[in-house]
């Protein structure tokens, strides 16, 4: 099992590094593992702070399944209809159809290997069970690990309940925390006392430990007793566990200084990992000045209230889930919540809008990873949107906002959650149509991307219709862009390139350029491919490639490169349009853009059978039809897109034979995402190219004219190339 240095997935899974040693539990451990390896369900449970997730993370890590583990917390996680998405989204799945997340799950998981560890369900309890017995029914090859304060209660599940640690192992914790801090123990008896006093509760013995900067043990038991005498009424012996962590916490948060408890409440706004920037502009003010958060944060930290982390996106912070709901419970109390819910949601409402701006720049990928690495403070803004009064449009503005997320990054099902919750709660108020507008056309592109052309084409009506009544310029023109990106991909070719260009001439008079603005030139490129005008094809997308590299623009690029690539392969240019392909398909990749991931194979497929090697190109063809189901309807259901991948299988199968190309495809469906990407890319080969004719080609039974496509096979609808 490996992790990345930040924690973040690699090929085999996502578990974390853990960030200090593991004391004990070697009986707990040996009885984990032996559950793990005789049930395909285990629960571990136990009160807060016990060490369940520790456990459960050091017990997944030593199972090593062939496809890994992957850890989903659900702790941050408050709607229960983001719980499949949460999952998917830890998996790293890419799903542009308008399947169900879980639908896509199962998919997914079908033929692998793996165990899943969901950590921190007890408050989502009914839509977890529902998850883990619909998975473990369908999916024969998974394992879940469930850590909770409860179990699931499902059949066959196998419960593990965590005590606390005995008391060798609670003072070996204690001492080697505070060796961390610099501080040397000797066998102390305070220490034994102290361990005994915090009912060998992980929790409770770390923030105990990290008193010892400015307390001796033997001060802090004094200080402890009294307030554990205060709270327990003298009753040690009979007093619940749950009981004692939360004295434990309730006593380090008295002996916090005014500042550090106003932090500690404040930064319970934050659902999941935070970074220091946030925390200044949400917590800073009334009583802590923005320029004081940082001192304060740091004490906290040292103080085990705060844990630090690294992070592709640089240094973040984040608090266990039983400190953080203490300090949401005395942010109630001081009638503050309120306020610090607005300015969490205005804090992520400007960082939306900056990332918005910011894609269409040379930091697309920055841009990318902070939103993938803020998305839980997101949904918690979207959700406080979506469920106070008067907030709605703000939680349009929001949706809207994320655009090029949900369609550059591989999350059009979640995109689309959200923003058919935001237009559908303010249907029938129009007074914020700004807001109101872009969340109607970007609802659109997602359902045109997802396949699904009949609520896409509904939504960008309404749009157009709004924002005509409405004189705005920007909407109607996103509005006629994406209507016109619908007509392509349903190979309607004319009205595609009359919408198309109307579009892009509105978008010129009023002076946006971006890459949506740029995606629009992209589709006209390719209407005026399929028409035959190849140069002009060429000269559109040169030009986008142009501004793309001045302004260091790279999705938008990628779908550029393709139509290139496109026009090279027409024009039997096949090293060039190889090195147009792969420069396409490492962006489209890395975005974890599934499309024009899929797109690029399948134009590979053919250059590669162009240039003699059919049982590659067959190959590749296997893995492109193993993306598509997650993509959408295999090349839109468009007969324009399919043409080249018709003359491929044709020249292939001809080359091959029917057995062997079948077996060859075969051979590529087995391919996960990953590796036939990288099998994509790492073709390097010197072999003749076979030319391939510019005009109508006849190969067997399959006669292929480029320009005019086959009648259209019966579909419910397809997606743009972008």
């Amino acid at each position: 099992m490996r992790a990345s240095p930040g924690g973040g997935a690699t090929a085999d899974g996502n578990l974390p590094l853990e960030p200090d040693r593991f004391v004990g539990r070697s009986a707990e451990l040996t009885e984990l593992a032996r559950a793990l390896d005789d049930s395909r369900l285990v629960t571990v449970t136990g009160p807060g702070g016990v060490g369940k997730s520790r456990l459960a993370a050091r017990a997944a890590a030593l199972s090593a399944p062939p496809d890994g583990v992957w850890r989903v917390e659900l702790a941050p996680v408050r709607d229960p209809e983001l719980v499949d998405f949460t999952v998917v989204e830890t998996l790293g799945l890419t799903d542009h159809t308008t399947r169900l997340p879980r639908e896509a799950l199962l998919a997914h998981l079908a033929e692998r290997q793996l165990l899943l560890v969901l950590d921190g369900f007890e408050h989502l309890v009914e839509v977890c069970a529902s998850l883990v017995a619909e998975l473990l029914r369908r999916v024969p090859g998974l394992r879940v690990l469930a850590v909770g304060r409860r179990p699931l209660e499902l059949a066959g599940e196998r419960v593990v309940a965590l005590a606390p640690l005995g008391e060798d192992e609670a003072v070996e914790l204690f001492a080697d925390r505070a060796a961390q801090q610099g501080v040397v123990l000797e066998d102390d008896p305070d220490v034994r006392e102290l361990c005994q006093r915090l009912d060998g509760i992980p929790l409770a013995v770390e923030l105990a430990a990290g008193r010892l900067r400015a307390l001796s043990p033997t001060e802090l038991l004094a200080r402890f007793d009294d307030r554990f005498q205060l709270l327990a009424g003298g009753r040690r012996d009979a007093l619940p566990r749950h009981q004692t962590l939360r004295t434990a916490i309730g006593w380090s948060h008295e002996l916090c200084t005014p500042e550090e408890r106003l932090l500690w409440a404040r930064l319970s706004v934050f659902a999941g990992r935070f970074d220091l920037e946030a925390a200044e502009y949400v917590c800073g003010g009334d009583g802590l000045p923005s320029d004081d958060v940082l001192d304060v944060l740091s004490e906290l930290l040292a103080q085990s209230v705060v844990v630090r982390e690294e992070s592709a996106t640089g240094v973040r912070y984040r608090m266990l889930d039983t400190i953080r709901a203490y300090g949401a419970d005395w942010l109630e109390a001081t009638g503050d919540a309120a306020r610090l819910r607005r300015r969490h949601r205005d804090w992520y409402l400007g960082l939306a809008t900056w990332c918005e701006l910011d894609w269409f720049s040379p930091r697309q990928r920055e841009v990318a990873a902070r939103v993938e690495a803020e998305l839980p403070n997101l949904r918690g803004a979207l959700e406080y949107c979506l469920t106070e009064p008067d907030e709605t449009h703000l939680g349009q503005y929001l949706a809207g906002s994320l655009w090029f997320y949900w369609a550059g990054c591989g999350r059009l099902s979640e995109g689309r959650h959200w923003l058919e919750q935001a237009v559908q709660l303010d249907a029938e108020n129009t007074a914020n149509d700004q807001s109101r507008l872009k969340a109607l056309w970007v609802l659109g592109y997602v359902a045109i991307l997802q396949g699904d052309t009949v609520p896409a084409l509904a939504a960008l009506q309404e749009c157009r219709e709004e924002a005509a009544e409405a004189a705005n310029p920007t909407a109607v023109a996103y509005a006629e862009h994406r209507t016109g990106c619908l007509a392509l991909v349903t190979d309607d070719m004319p009205r595609a390139e009359t919408l198309l260009r109307s579009a892009l001439d509105r978008y010129q008079q009023i002076g946006e350029l971006n890459s949506n603005v740029l995606m629009g030139q992209v589709e006209l490129a390719m209407t005026r491919a399929f028409q035959g005008d190849l140069a002009d094809a060429v000269k559109l997308c040169e030009d986008v490639r142009r501004v793309c590299e001045d302004h260091g623009e790279r999705w938008t690029r990628a779908y550029a490169l393709y139509v290139l690539a496109y026009v090279a392969w027409s024009e039997g240019e096949l090293p060039h349009a190889r090195d147009l392909l792969a420069d396409c398909l490492g962006s489209a990749h890395g975005f974890r853009d599934l499309l024009g991931s899929v797109l690029a194979v399948e134009l590979l497929a053919l250059v590669t059978v162009a240039e003699g090697d059919a049982a590659e190109a067959a190959l590749l063809q296997g893995a492109a039809g193993g993306m598509w189901p997650s993509v959408g309807l295999p090349l839109f259901g468009s007969a324009y897109y399919n043409a080249p991948h018709e003359l491929c299988e044709a020249m292939a199968r001809e080359r091959l034979g029917d057995e062997r190309y079948e077996e060859c495809v075969r051979e590529g469906a087995r391919l996960g995402r990953e590796a036939a990407v990288a099998r994509a890319l790492g073709q390097s080969r010197s072999l003749d190219a076979v030319p391939v004719p510019r005009g109508p080609v006849r190969h067997g039974a399959v006669r292929v004219d480029m320009r005019k496509p086959a009648a259209s096979p019966t579909r419910k609808g397809g997606e743009t190339a972008g």
